[in-house]
């Protein structure tokens, strides 16, 4: 049981709602924010519990604020937390909320849960998650619950805003123009997707290389005479035009490898 989980059980504070097996993954990648000069924002304050666990685990040193639609919710604040309230779909409020506090270190989607208002979200405050920072969203189940608009591989969910993410994530390799390098591509490291939670670990990127070392253990060149080039080449220009027909339409294609 980590400390996170401990602080959990052991609680006599204000309310937190939280899956059981969100504990293990906080810890994985908040861990190493510990006693540092961390600064986090939570979406979805709803009793205050959830900032007080935070509080606890990173520390003293720690800046941490909540944005929650509940005027109510404003009455929380205390020592090392503030708390704004707005509207996670009302893009002039999040952009307001930018010229308001420091680059984050982490940002935690824990607010309505609708398609909406975590794909709005993200567009907005992606970008003001450092650069080696952590976006992380909770609770994407709803991504599959009629009541948020949701349904397997159905428009319009986070889900599949977020698969999406993995082509621009790969967007260097690309050989189509409809997948273009830009600024996921250029600052995300790593996406992660566990049960009701995505993660998105950013990291500085530029254009991917390769490189080798060491010696050859053996001649890896295939040795072919003039008519087997030939044939080789003329297969490769054939099976090419073939599969990038197939691969504008989305269709299957086959390798002749």
């Amino acid at each position: 049981m980590n400390d996170l989980e401990r602080y959990f059980y052991n609680n006599n504070g204000r309310l937190i709602h939280k899956w059981k097996h969100y504990f293990d993954i906080y810890d994985r990648y908040f861990h190493k924010y510990r006693n540092t000069d961390v600064t986090i924002l939570e979406i979805g304050v709803s009793h205050g519990g959830s900032l007080q666990m935070w509080k606890d685990y990173f520390g003293p040193n720690a800046r941490i604020y909540g944005i929650d639609i509940d005027q109510r919710c404003k009455n929380l604040e205390e020592e090392q937390i503030k708390i704004f309230i707005g509207s996670q779909t009302d893009k002039k409020f999040l952009r307001e909320i930018k010229n308001q506090i420091p680059k984050l270190d982490i940002l935690i989607d824990d607010g309505g849960h609708t398609m909406r208002q975590q794909i709005i979200t993200f567009r907005e405050l992606f970008d003001h998650v450092k650069d080696d920072g952590i976006y992380f969203v909770e609770d994407v189940h709803t991504s599959y619950w009629i009541t948020h608009a949701g349904g397997v591989k159905r428009n319009g969910t986070f889900i599949e805003f977020s698969k999406n993410l993995i082509d621009q994530l790969n967007a260097f390799h690309s050989e189509q123009q409809r997948l273009k390098v830009n600024k996921i591509t250029l600052s995300a490291n790593s996406i992660h997707f566990y049960d009701s939670i995505v993660v998105i670990e950013k990291s500085k990127k530029t254009k991917p290389y390769h490189e080798r070392t060491g010696q050859s253990s053996f001649d890896s060149q295939k040795k072919s005479n003039l008519i087997e080039k030939i044939v080789d080449k003329l297969k490769y220009i054939l099976f090419s035009s073939i599969n990038k027909v197939l691969r504008f339409f989305r269709i299957r294609g086959f390798s002749w490898f």
